[in-house]
C-alpha cells in the first residue's frame, strides 16, 4: 500500500510507497507531552523512501537511553510528522495522524506502558512492553 498524507494546514506533504516496518503506541512521558496527554502513534518507515515537500522545523531531546531523539514538525502549524533516532538514521517514526484516509495502519504493539497514566485504556489485544523493545529491524533494500 501507498501512504500520502499532510500536516493539518497542508503546507507539508509526505508520500511513501513503501510497507511500514512496524507501527508503535509510545506511552512514555516525553510522547505524552507532545500528544497533548495520551500516547504517541507512530508506523516506522526507511528513511530513503519518504518523500517530504515542504518546510519542517526540529527539535530534539535525549532519551533515558542517551540517544539523542529529534522530532520535526510544520512551523506553520506545529502538526508533528515524523521522528528519529541519530543511532538509526535508516529509519524514522512517521506519525500515523498526517496519513490521509484509508490507510491499514495501526499499533501492533504499546511500549513504555510503565510510564502510561492509571486511566489509559491500552487495547488489551496489543503486546505490551513496560519500556522500550528491540527497534524494528530494517528490511532489505527492493
Amino acid at each position: 500500500m501507498a501512504y500520502t498524507g499532510s500536516c493539518a494546514c497542508g503546507a507539508v506533504r509526505v508520500e511513501i510507497a513503501s510497507p511500514a516496518l512496524a507501527a508503535r503506541q509510545c506511552w512514555c512521558s516525553h510522547c505524552q507531552k507532545l500528544a497533548g496527554g495520551g500516547p504517541m502513534h507512530n508506523a516506522f518507515f526507511r528513511t530513503d523512501d519518504i518523500i517530504l515537500t515542504g518546510e519542517l522545523a526540529s527539535n530534539s531531546y535525549i532519551a533515558d537511553s542517551g540517544t539523542e531523539i529529534r522530532w520535526y514538525f510544520c512551523p506553520a502549524c506545529a502538526t508533528h510528522v515524523f521522528a528519529g533516532a541519530d543511532i538509526r538514521p535508516h529509519m524514522r517514526a512517521v506519525r500515523i495522524g498526517i496519513f490521509d484516509r484509508p490507510h491499514d495502519l495501526k499499533p501492533e504493539m504499546a511500549i513504555w506502558t510503565q510510564e502510561a497514566p492509571a486511566w489509559a485504556a491500552i487495547d488489551p489485544a496489543l503486546e505490551r512492553y513496560p519500556a522500550a523493545p528491540l527497534p524494528p529491524p530494517a528490511l532489505p533494500q527492493s
